[in-house]
């Protein structure tokens, strides 16, 4: 089912190399047709080449991300375009994407190479920089798009509309617009409320507004968000898509969000529940006898 397979791992971490020996022992007795990145060439002492990041995806039916949910964003933003899958072993403390453990990763795979899974589809958002009309620039974002004022102690203006209709003028260190998928990650923090992964929102979360009424609004995901900043305040702020940040922000831009045509594909063992996931993350007790 699964004879082309790309690895990607979190680079300088000590723990990475065991869960890439563990995966590659399955891979092997599967004879599995495998490319690993630089951060798992580097893990493994350099037994393998490191492939291109169009090798990682190109031909592959699925890629396998050693790391933490920002490994899996990392691969991420290769394998949608692609429509390639993502497995993910998770290595980090509190990610809600990568849910193989390192303890079960052989069984894990053992399972998924046979069949045994589950599929989702995680809604990605694309930010556009518009200049005059124009597009200048665009990332997309599995998790959020952030703007936030940099190197500076004030606050930011920002000017929010959706679909054409003004929304309000906020003062604020900035503003989160996340999917559902990025709804327990940073916008988690700013106070936004958590979203099933299948619910078909956007969520707009104020980073500390000024105006304590500023709240978080949950919007359709068909909508266009549309943010402007300040004029002054452009040169102390930036945008931010999935942590990767929107070059080229001038006075006078506008920020347009939109949920990307394409989805990205996650693959969880089967038997998988969001909730349950939630309640082990979070701490929320364990279910009634």
């Amino acid at each position: 089912m699964f004879k082309r397979i790309g690895l990607v791992a979190k680079q300088d971490d000590a723990a990475v190399r065991g869960a890439l020996e563990s995966a590659l022992a399955v891979l092997t007795r599967h004879q599995v047709d495998v490319v690993v990145d630089a951060g798992a060439a580097s893990a493994l002492n350099g037994n393998y080449r490191p492939g291109t990041d169009h090798e990682l995806v190109a031909d592959r039916d699925l890629v396998i991300t050693v790391g933490g949910d920002g490994t899996l964003l990392r691969a991420a933003k290769l394998a949608f375009p692609r429509s390639v899958p993502l497995l993910g072993i998770n290595l980090g403390r509190l990610g809600f994407l990568a849910d193989i453990s390192p303890q079960q990763v052989s069984q894990g795979l053992e399972a998924i190479l046979s069949g045994r899974y589950v599929e989702e589809e995680r809604a990605v958002l694309l930010c556009e920089l518009v200049r005059d009309g124009a597009v200048v620039t665009a990332q997309p974002a599995l998790n959020d798009v952030v703007i936030q004022r940099w190197n500076t102690p004030r606050l930011i203006t920002l000017n929010t509309y959706v679909d054409g209709r003004f929304v309000h003028t906020q003062r604020s260190d900035g503003m989160i617009v996340s999917t559902p998928t990025g709804s327990t990650a940073y916008a988690l923090s700013g106070g936004g409320p958590i979203l099933e992964p299948s619910v078909p929102a956007i969520v707009l979360v104020p980073i500390c507004p000024h105006s304590l009424t500023n709240r978080p609004l949950v919007i359709p995901d068909s909508a266009r968000v549309e943010i402007d900043v300040a004029g002054d305040d452009v040169s102390v702020s930036s945008v931010n898509a999935d942590g990767y940040a929107l070059p080229g922000w001038q006075p006078g831009d506008r920020i347009r969000i939109t949920r990307h045509p394409a989805s990205v594909r996650l693959l969880h063992p089967a038997g998988h529940d969001h909730f349950a996931t939630l309640r082990a993350k979070m701490q929320w007790g364990r279910p009634p006898c």
